[in-house]
């Protein structure tokens, strides 16, 4: 995220009529990145644990990451806002409770869709071979006929 925001603000300072196109690209570069990389973890996820029982909880590790991500990365721009004024950054008290927020919320909403997206393709190719694992025989069968010879 500090990446982007380095951008943004040299870009902006450069085509500072197009701010919100940049603004919206940027996110949107970001949100990329966060669903493309929460599909792949959601597929390595499913793939060492076929049973859904059994996976990480991936939302909590993603969570804790785009709240690290936020305040780690509202710090560090503020401190590059400090020596370079083409960089915005708000008081650091705003970059450490609201940007953090925003970014948080801008890795965990993509990464959780991209977590499921990422285990649902995994599935479903476990779905087309779990018939050809089952068995036609009924394993409480045998027991019943033991039952009913006895009798």
């Amino acid at each position: 995220m500090v990446l982007i925001r380095v951008v943004q603000g040299l870009a902006i300072s450069l085509w500072e009529t197009h701010g919100t196109a940049i603004n919206v690209v940027l996110v949107l570069v970001f949100i990329a990145a966060v669903s493309a990389w929460a599909v792949a973890d959601g597929r390595g996820d499913a793939q060492r644990n076929p049973d859904p029982d059994r996976r990480d909880d991936l939302a909590m590790w993603w969570l804790l990451g785009g709240i690290f991500a936020g305040v780690v990365s509202g710090l560090v721009v503020w401190l590059i806002s400090l020596f370079n004024d083409g960089i915005y950054a708000a008081s650091i008290l705003a970059e450490l409770t609201t940007t953090a927020a925003f970014v948080a919320l801008l890795v965990f909403a993509p990464a959780m869709v991209g977590v499921f997206v990422g285990r649902l393709l995994v599935d479903r190719k476990h779905k087309e071979h779990a018939a050809l694992q089952q068995s036609d025989t009924d394993v409480f069968q045998a027991v019943q006929e033991e039952a009913d010879a006895t009798k």
